[in-house]
């Protein structure tokens, strides 16, 4: 079974779904059902088997949020190409070198995206431009995306596909650095659709939204291809200028039941002055994951909309995307954990020789299960230190308790060590968030001459807001240890973050890592 099984359920020879149903919702009103998903998937296909794309070629996608963005995917899988799904965000160097690592064949891209191709244009390997030129002109080196509606709307040639072969290529987020190409194949994609539609009961009644870019698995494979694999409806953000007003007002609208939020949304939305004036009504599950949310969301949520439950996920690109969750029903008393395995997917907490810890021990996250990649491309070393024996190590820090519930402490790179003490920085934001004055917080190890590293706190005030070193110093008294509050304090308009939302302290760490100490008074 392949990717393209989703949509093949429409066609004559399965009529599993029905082709009426409404698939696919952007905010903005426009809509596709499965049979016009279906048939916009195959037309884009035939061309793009036309201009020489066969099993195994890169297809780019550079693109914002669409219906569109759907087909296009859908019509690489079907032919057996790898859909290279790259941050519209990238500046040409860096789009220079995904497109070089991938050899990446034919590029798809925005029209307003076409000044950032033109520098490197000479020094990639794409040998065809398609421009979705709506609200502009494709340049004259790319054809516009009009060529790929001229295709048949009958699928011609479909290679045969095996679970084994690979469908995306997805470049990792980059919070320690380069990133490194993720290759997903069929297998991985069914099957984590499927292990989300288990869990949480999706159905042809399911309107799941989700608010990432797409070009992310926390936008298409988190919630949106299980919602489809279900036969239920997706609703899409548009891309860019996130309002949480207006995500909230979309929800009614749309009588959305499920809705993936990064914990930066829900901490917006948890701080409208309005928050109160939603009802929300539809709305039964709202999943987050990049970050672990701190406690005082979790129970201001509770309190506020008591009729929703919060599923808190962890995973990453490689090592399944949403590896843990933590059921609402536990979110009372586990509330502070990621929560245990997803259907058919093991974890496990090892130390420096990766050897298996007991309950209680913190140390190294790996995961394993059929969503979890088998390596990186083109990077063999990368593979073999990530992937032993099917267990992804994830680099990420975390502790199993006795019941199998996981915490997440943070990055092994995150961890902070200060005279001697290992310091979680989860510790600390769960604190300074929680004072009236700010909206979000990273906090960070900066280097010191006696202590090795020293905490730095990197705040965002809300808007019309303003708190002092001091204040927020005194605000942690009888909260945290001496050894864990902050010496540094640092005052930003907002937190640089990943496509998934997770918040890229190597660079904080990068900047303020000459700081000098304020005068604070412990």
């Amino acid at each position: 079974m392949d990717v393209g099984y989703l949509l093949d359920r429409v066609e004559p020879r399965l009529q599993t779904l029905h082709p009426d149903k409404e698939a696919l919702a952007l905010e903005t009103g426009e809509t596709w059902t499965y049979g016009k998903l279906n048939e916009m998937t195959n037309r884009y296909a035939n061309v793009l088997s036309g201009i020489g794309v066969r099993k195994g070629d890169r297809v780019g996608m550079l693109l914002f949020n669409s219906l569109e963005y759907f087909a296009l995917y859908f019509a690489i899988a079907k032919i057996g190409g790898i859909a290279v799904r790259m941050n519209f965000r990238l500046e040409s160097e860096e789009l220079e070198y995904i497109l070089n690592d991938s050899g990446t064949k034919v590029l798809c891209f925005d029209s307003s995206l076409s000044e950032r191709l033109e520098p490197v244009r000479d020094r990639i390997p794409v040998e065809s431009f398609i421009c979705y030129d709506a609200d502009g002109e494709a340049p004259a080196w790319a054809d516009s995306w009009d060529k790929l509606l001229k295709g048949d709307r009958e699928l011609a040639v479909r290679p045969t596909l095996e679970e084994t072969d690979p469908v995306m290529l997805m470049y990792t987020s980059g919070t320690t650095g380069r990133p490194k190409g993720a290759l997903w194949t069929h297998r991985n994609t069914i099957w984590f659709a499927t292990l989300q539609s288990l869990k949480w009961n999706f159905d042809g009644d399911t309107v799941g939204m989700t608010t990432g870019p797409l070009y992310h698995v926390g936008a298409m494979e988190d919630v949106a291809l299980a919602v489809l694999l279900s036969g239920g409806t997706v609703v899409i953000s548009k891309s860019g200028n996130f309002e949480i007003r207006r995500t909230l007002e979309v929800i009614e609208e749309k009588e959305v039941t499920d809705v993936f939020l990064f914990p930066f949304m829900i901490y917006e939305m948890l701080k409208l002055n309005e928050i109160e004036a939603f009802g929300l009504t539809s709305l039964r599950t709202i999943y987050s994951g990049g970050d672990p949310i701190i406690s005082w969301a979790i129970d201001r949520l509770n309190e506020l909309f008591p009729h929703i439950g919060l599923v808190q996920v962890y995973g990453l690109t490689e090592g399944t995307p949403i590896a843990v969750s933590l059921d609402p029903a536990d979110s009372k008393t586990k509330g502070y954990t990621a929560g245990k395995p997803m259907p058919f997917t093991e974890v496990k907490v090892v130390g420096e020789q990766g050897e298996a810890l007991p309950a209680g021990e913190i140390g190294e996250i790996c995961t394993k299960g059929p969503a979890v990649v088998s390596e990186y491309w083109n990077k063999p070393e990368a593979t073999a230190k990530t992937f032993v024996d099917g267990w992804c190590h994830t680099g990420d820090l975390g502790v199993l308790d006795a019941e199998g519930f996981l915490t997440i402490s943070g990055r092994k790179k995150d961890m902070i060590r200060s005279g001697g003490e290992n310091i979680y920085p989860v510790e600390v934001e769960d604190v300074l968030i929680r004072h009236e004055a700010v909206q979000d917080v990273a906090v960070v190890g900066i280097p010191d001459p006696k202590y090795i590293e020293t905490v730095c706190a990197v705040i965002v005030t809300k808007p019309g807001w303003s708190v002092t070193e001091q204040e927020l110093l005194e605000f942690t008294d009888g909260k945290l240890a001496r050894y864990k509050k902050p010496r540094s304090f640092v005052f930003l308009d907002e937190l640089p973050r990943t496509a998934s939302g997770k918040v890229q302290k190597f660079r904080l760490r990068e900047e303020f890592k000459h700081l000098r100490e304020p005068q604070v008074k412990f």
